[in-house]
């Protein structure tokens, strides 16, 4: 790393730090002038400010949403809403799952042309009881997911529950590390599921663990319903 690329690192580090220090504010700060409160708040609004200027790089994400709680499909789909309202074309490849049509794909095949959605396979492992028919299942919906994975028309690629497909042994860690390793450079792809491999996670730009606390399911005994799960 350069002298200059150590310096600007470093600044980085000391308007985080600042940033940290002064807090976000509101009645959490234990500042009681009023005065004071907002001479503080004008210099953490500087401070931010510095923070997104600093920060101008521009480069397709590798997003990992895993852990055991609910949560990590629909945030992944919300940002495909989100790509879908700028105009963005999406493409959505459903691993394991495809044993019935989502609300979200109800509700998202409005877009059109400007969203692709491929759910393969017939559920859980427990539903199919068939390694090999899930094998070529897997193997068809990679091949599909590689094809959207070159494409640099697609801004954003969802590969929903390809952890769980690496885990089970379905499909190569190495392949899909070299292949999204290889992807447009301004193309963002996000792989959903429990358990993601740990090389996945060391290299990806966002990693977001859902973590379970409660669940009707477990809890109440409540079954999955309509809206909430699916």
């Amino acid at each position: 790393m350069s002298k200059n690329s150590h310096e600007n690192e470093a600044s980085l580090e000391a308007l985080d730090q600042e940033s940290k220090d002064l807090g976000i504010g509101g009645f959490s700060t234990n500042v009681k002038n009023e005065e004071s409160y907002q001479l503080r708040m004008q210099r953490r609004k500087e401070i931010q400010m510095k923070r997104v200027e600093e920060r101008n790089r521009e480069k397709g994400l590798i997003i990992v949403f895993t852990g055991q709680g609910k949560g990590k499909t629909t945030a992944a789909l919300g940002m495909a809403l989100r790509t879908l309202g700028h105009e963005d074309n999406v493409a959505i490849i459903q691993f394991i799952k495809g044993g019935w049509e989502p609300g979200e794909y109800k509700a998202l095949k409005a877009y059109g042309e400007k969203l692709k959605w491929h759910s393969f396979g017939e559920g859980f492992t427990w539903e199919t009881q068939d390694r090999n028919k899930d094998q070529e299942i897997t193997n068809k919906a990679w091949k599909k997911s590689v094809l959207y994975l070159v494409n640099s028309s697609y801004k954003l690629v969802i590969l929903d529950e390809i952890n769980i497909a690496i885990k089970l042994g379905y499909i190569s860690l190495n392949e899909v590390l070299n292949q999204i390793r290889n992807r447009p450079p301004l193309t963002h792809v996000v792989l959903t599921g429990r358990s993601a491999h740990k090389d996945l996670i060391e290299i990806a730009d966002l990693v977001t663990d859902m973590n379970l606390i409660k669940h009707p399911f477990r809890e109440k005994g409540v079954k999955a319903q309509k809206g909430i799960e699916f």
